[in-house]
């Protein structure tokens, strides 16, 4: 992971609010545009992330990201738990990533069979990407909901290359350098909070 990777996170506007996967499938079932422009633009990522890991090019990407997008305004009705969203995502991902791939392979070999009954391993993406993928989603949301400090903080510690001293974040801070081991224990805590209440779907409550 990269702080480029979690860039939108970092700068998320702190008046924003926070919606829950099953709020948002019920605003987009009534009908509300801004609800749908909302739930794509949360799973952006983590759709765009799998056709990478197959190997697809940005453009071959972008029209696996809208095969998918169309499968969700198409069956989201029919999806019976809000929770298992992102889930069903990465399964359709998946999905639509191995139909491309295997169309890559048939224009590639001359005897279709050889693909069917032994598919290269380019076409299998271990089950543990696919966590990464989905954990990396999470993540990003979580790191989005926090303040505009702690999300700094997480940027300096983690994401900034070469990673600074306690000194120098200090100083980015404003603050004392023998607080930051503090605020980091806080900001970790608080990180750790936002991810266990998304788990349970719960409302999350921002931190002013």
């Amino acid at each position: 992971m990269s702080s480029k990777l979690f860039a939108d996170a970092f700068e998320a506007d702190p008046t924003q609010s926070y919606h829950t996967d099953a709020q948002i499938v019920q605003q987009c079932l009534g009908g509300d545009q801004e609800a749908w422009r909302v739930l794509l633009e949360k799973y952006r990522r983590l759709i765009y992330s799998i056709p990478a890991k197959y190997g697809a090019s940005p453009e071959d990407a972008a029209d696996i990201f809208q095969t998918v997008a169309l499968d969700l305004f198409s069956d989201l009705p029919r999806l019976r738990e809000p929770k298992a969203l992102r889930a069903w995502l990465i399964q359709v991902t998946m999905r639509k990533c191995l139909q491309w791939k295997e169309a890559q392979l048939r224009r590639a070999e001359d005897d279709l069979r050889k693909v069917e009954l032994n598919p290269p391993e380019s076409l299998i993406v271990a089950p543990v990407l696919l966590e990464e993928a989905e954990l990396d989603q999470q993540l990003h949301e979580a790191v989005s909901l926090l303040p505009p400090r702690f999300r700094k903080l997480v940027r300096m510690l983690f994401f900034d290359q070469p990673a600074p001293s306690y000194k120098e974040i200090a100083e980015s801070l404003g603050l004392a350098r023998g607080s930051i081991p503090f605020l980091r224990a806080r900001c970790l805590k608080r990180l750790q909070q936002i991810l266990q209440e998304m788990d349970s779907e719960s409302p999350i409550t921002r931190i002013r």
